[in-house]
């Protein structure tokens, strides 16, 4: 099986429809918690491996593989940060906190912000979701 990005698909099956050929989609829309979707490759059963001693992780929706982790020296510098989430989902999320999000989740509130859209779907990653406040959203 090959993998096709949405243009070449888009070709493909436009010359599968015109040649009268049935094409099946699988696997899309936007996955709920849950219904292990699964866009390109990982699964909810997957395990990404643990963080590392200090760091904080986030907390993802209609997660399949991904881990979103601010490591301690992040914590520690309280800058903006860029996260790739991708770990064993087998595809690439960013997330971007400036550094006040960073700050307040070193802090222990409860941040909110939505990862980058790939392959038709992206995820909302809260950071100590278990603070009695309402999140910040970023």
């Amino acid at each position: 099986m090959r993998k096709l990005n949405r243009r070449q698909f888009t070709q493909e099956a436009g010359l599968a429809f015109l040649a009268g050929v049935t094409v099946t989609v699988s696997a899309c829309g936007g996955g709920g918690a849950g219904d292990g979707y699964s866009p390109t490759g990982g699964g909810t059963t997957t395990n990404p491996p643990p963080a590392p001693t200090g760091s904080k992780t986030g907390q993802i929706s209609a997660n399949h593989g991904h881990q979103a982790v601010i490591t301690a020296a992040q914590l520690q510098a309280g800058g903006a940060v860029q996260i790739d989430i991708a770990s064993t989902a087998g595809h690439s999320h960013m997330v971007a906190l400036p550094a006040q999000a960073v700050q307040e989740i070193r802090d222990g509130k409860a941040v909110q912000t939505d990862s980058t859209t790939t392959d038709a779907h992206m995820h909302t990653v809260t950071f100590n979701a278990e603070a009695p406040e309402e999140p910040s959203r970023y």
